[in-house]
This record gives structure tokens, sequence and C-alpha cells, in this order.
């Protein structure tokens, strides 16, 4: 009889044993559901998708605040201050999509949460990383949104290649094994699970630009360049985890995790996709005119 072992903490990987653990019927479908949230609030417009946006991103600020402070350290103060920070930074943002308020309010922000922090002994370092962990992506998501041309398409191909890179590595690393990728980070990530994360997201992007009229093969490259940002985003947080010992960063989403752990991939992709669009100006829609 097989023995099902334990999960090293920081790894999101499915248990191996006797049967079917029940994350293979709530994560598909917990995921789903916020992936259907997500599309809609992507195409309910501007204002819509900056809420949406500060949600999320107010509920990750209060996992990290909780996930790197000491136990016996009510993490209350910084997560408020963060809330404030965020949805601060985002209203400004919203109103002024190409001014620079809203990234100084978020970096203002960041020093003012290390100084409360350090005042009550915590880690300044660490909480005052947290907003900019989490705001700087969720600025930079707002922003491309905003895009005047076809901004919604835009993000919703970042999201596309996102999930379709967890997918894939989630799936190959199951099936297929083999060697870690970082055993010292996340010992169950394996390099055919990261392979496989790549290519799901290729193809996926390939497929989505292609059908939306623009260049598959480009579009091919642009997904696996937002995979190994997004898998590499994955690794970060699992480096995080296993510094301050937790196995997730909360229990909000049913086969998930916390929040953190559902986007953990899509904030270093949504940089990556922020260097394309607004630092490069190239066009992430390949000439399609949706």
């Amino acid at each position: 009889m097989s023995v099902t072992r334990p999960i090293p903490d920081g790894d999101k990987v499915f248990r191996r044993g006797v049967g079917l653990s029940s994350d293979w019927i709530t994560r598909p479908l917990f995921g789903l559901l916020l992936a259907a949230l997500a599309i809609a609030a992507d195409f309910g417009g501007e204002t819509i998708f900056a809420l949406f946006i500060a949600a999320g991103a107010a509920l990750a600020a209060r996992e990290w605040h909780r996930m790197v402070i000491d136990a016996d350290m009510p993490p209350l103060p910084e997560t408020a201050a963060s809330i404030v920070v965020l949805l601060a930074a985002l209203l400004v943002l919203a109103l002024a999509p190409y001014g620079y308020y809203s990234w100084a309010i978020l970096a203002a922000g960041a020093i003012g949460i290390a100084a409360l922090s350090s005042a009550r002994g915590g880690d300044p370092a660490w909480q005052g990383a947290g907003i900019l962990y989490v705001g700087v992506p969720a600025l930079a998501l707002v922003a491309c949104r905003a895009v005047p041309a076809h901004g919604a398409w835009i993000v919703l191909g970042a999201f596309l290649a996102v999930w379709a890179s967890d997918t894939g590595a989630l799936v190959a690393g199951n099936l297929v094994g083999g060697p870690r990728l970082v055993p010292a980070l996340s010992p169950n990530k394996t390099w055919s699970g990261t392979v496989g994360g790549i290519a799901a997201a290729a193809l996926c992007q390939a497929a989505y630009i292609g059908a939306i009229g623009g260049s598959a093969w480009r579009g091919a490259i642009y997904g696996a360049a937002l995979a190994v940002a997004a898998q590499a985003g994955d690794l970060f947080e699992s480096f995080v985890k296993r510094r301050f010992h937790r196995k997730d960063s909360g229990h909000m989403i049913p086969g998930h995790g916390g929040v953190l752990d559902r986007i953990d991939s899509l904030l270093a992709a949504a940089l990556g996709l922020a260097a394309f669009l607004l630092l490069m100006r190239l066009d992430p829609l390949f000439g399609a005119k949706p």
C-alpha cells in the first residue's frame, strides 16, 4: 500500500498516493470561477477592472504581511496602511493613467510602512517590500488595461498565457516527473513541469493571437516569454514561504491556498507585459485588430 507523504512547505502539487485528492475537483472548479470573474472584470471596463484588481491586491497584501511577520506581532497596522496606499495609488492611476503620481504614492507608502514596522520592532525590509511586490504589478495591469487600442484583449492574452503555464506545469510535472528544478526553493517543481508550462503557454498564445487575426508564431514566442516570467514569480513566492516556514500564503481559495498562491505567477507576468507594452512600445497582439 502506498503512503501519502506530507507536502513540503511552499509547494503547490497534488498528493501522490491512493485515490484522487480532492484538489483534483476543487482546484479546477475554483480556478475556472476565478478566471471567469477576471475575464468579466477585464471586459467590464477600466473602472470595473481597477476595482477588481484593487480587491485582489488588498487581499494579497493582507496575506503578505501575515506571512512575513512574527507570530506574536499582529500585522494589522501594516496591513491597513498597505490597503490604504494601494487603493489610493490605483484610484489615482485610474484617473490619470499616464502620470507618475500613482507610482510616487506606492513608493512613499513602501517607505512609510517600512518605518512603521521598524518602530513596532518588526522587519522593515520585508514589510515594506510587500506593497511593492503586490502594488507594482497591480498598477502595471491597470495601466496596460487603460491602453486605448484593445487594452482588454491585451490583458486577456496575458491572463491566458499565465493560466496555460500554470496548468501545463502542473500536468507535465505530475505525469512526467523527473529531475527537480530548484530543490532548495521548491522540492517538487521539476524541469518537465517547467518545459510543459512554457510549451502550454506558447501554444495557447499562438492559438489566441491567431484566432483574433495576429501573427501566431510571434504570439508563441511572446507566450513562452510570459511563461518564463510567470514561473519565476511562482519560484519567488515558494522562496518566501520557505523562508518564513509557511505551506500556503492563506486558505481563502479551496484547492489553491491563499490569494498570493493563486496570483504569484500573474504578478511576475504582469511586469513582463508592462515592459513589453509600456516600456518597449511593442504590440502584444502582433497585428490583430479584434
